[in-house]
């Protein structure tokens, strides 16, 4: 069964396409970027070069595609899929399911939903909690439904996985009102990501999902850490948005929330400008006015005293978040790292584990400066894992599932009609 997963952004569509049948190879990959801009570019990872076969008809002048938005995007990424260099379909029809990628779920979805006029209206409604991902997510969605007519489409939701989250770990402590009349609670992010690195992890420790506790460290450009029990979250260190918990690439995680306040109130700063602060120019940004942690390393080796103080910043936060979901969950059987911060910076895990023996943490620096998938000792008690996320499998595999059920559905409709 071939699946193609979708991540759709406000100038971008990234794509990758899957056969789905125990082994869920991935087939092909790629994006298209500047929608709706000058010089869009289209890459695939099939053949890693533009196919002037099926992008000549998209090109003004030689060198200069024109994808005027969604709709033409992914005609584009089906020519591609089907042109002889990328060569996995030969028909769009051969195609089973489309998979894509939506940030936010709110409180109406908890699970992967078949895409349908009501699931569309819900998306929408929860866009006031995501307006930056949830509309491009829709145009995606309505490109396919134009493209591919009748093909099921499902809807992943970010927010899901944390749905488990029970009341008084996802409640503010604000009057009872805003979250009954306008949904302020906390919601959660990267769900797809904790998921599946959480499963990989019972897996390492070769015991029932549902016998585990294990720590999840999704750390990148953004990043969020999840205590999951049994397979379930319950509770993350984001919230009503991405802004919340540890310390990102430009955003703040945690902070006073009179912080805000004070520089409206204050400072005489408008709410489009505290926006912009705080989603753009905080985090590593505000505080060395880097947001890419090689980088800021780097500097911080030269001497860069605010290089030094925005790691200093970000692995004393991450760890105390750490120690917080060893709490919730009263234990630890694994720590997970992911996200590329996670998987690629040694000296980040070292910093932020370094007061971590109390929880039965021995790590191994060897195999921790060599990115191993086992960074600790063979004693040690509590182990910890570097695995590479796969949220596009997720997807397609979540996809597959409802493809699958919804011909077992129709089957079933079939033979009581003929049974009449």
């Amino acid at each position: 069964m071939k699946i193609l997963v979708l991540n759709s952004g406000s100038s971008s569509v990234k794509f990758k396409i899957y056969e789905v049948n125990g082994d869920d190879r991935e087939l092909a990959h790629g994006m298209v970027e500047r929608i709706g801009l000058q010089h869009a570019d289209v890459k695939c990872g099939c053949c890693l070069v533009h196919d002037p076969k099926c992008a000549a008809k998209y090109f003004g002048e030689p060198g200069q595609l024109c994808i005027p938005d969604h709709n033409v995007a992914i005609n584009m990424i089906c020519d591609l899929l089907r042109s002889d260099r990328c060569g996995v379909i030969k028909d769009i029809s051969e195609i089973a399911g489309i998979g894509h990628r939506v940030v936010h779920g709110g409180e109406e979805f908890s699970n992967t939903a078949l895409i349908d006029d009501k699931v569309i209206e819900g998306i929408e409604r929860c866009a006031k909690l995501a307006p930056l991902h949830n509309p491009p997510a829709l145009l995606g969605i309505r490109a396919c439904m134009e493209a591919f007519k009748n093909t099921p489409q499902a809807a992943v939701f970010d927010t899901a996985f944390h749905r488990s989250i029970p009341e008084k770990a996802f409640r503010y402590a604000i009057p009872e009102e805003f979250y009954l009349k306008h949904g302020i609670r906390k919601y959660g992010f990267h769900g797809t990501s904790h998921r599946y690195v959480s499963r990989e992890a019972a897996k390492l420790l070769g015991k029932p999902i549902e016998e585990t506790r294990i720590i999840t460290c999704h750390l990148g450009n953004g990043s969020s850490i999840t205590a999951v029990a049994g397979g379930k979250s319950i509770d993350t260190t984001m919230g009503l948005t991405p802004l919340a918990g540890v310390m990102m690439g430009t955003r703040p995680g945690d902070l006073d929330p009179y912080i805000p306040i004070f520089m409206i109130k204050e400072l005489g700063m408008s709410a489009p400008e505290v926006d912009k602060i705080l989603n753009k120019h905080s985090g590593f940004e505000g505080i060395c006015h880097h947001h890419d942690v090689r980088e800021i390393e780097a500097l911080s080796k030269d001497g860069d005293k605010n290089c030094s103080l925005a790691l200093e910043m970000f692995a004393y936060r991450a760890s105390r978040f750490i120690g917080g979901s060893a709490m919730a969950l009263n234990g630890v059987d694994a720590i997970v790292f992911t996200g590329g911060i996670g998987e690629h910076d040694a000296d980040m895990r070292a910093r932020m584990l370094a007061n971590a023996t109390h929880l039965g943490v021995k790590i191994d620096p060897e195999r921790n400066a060599k990115h191993e998938k086992v960074i600790t000792t063979d004693s040690s008690p509590t182990k910890v894992f570097v695995i590479p996320t796969n949220e596009e499998l997720v997807i397609a595999r979540d996809t597959a599932w409802i493809v699958k059920k919804l011909a077992e559905h129709n089957e079933s409709k079939a033979v009581a009609a003929v049974a009449n």
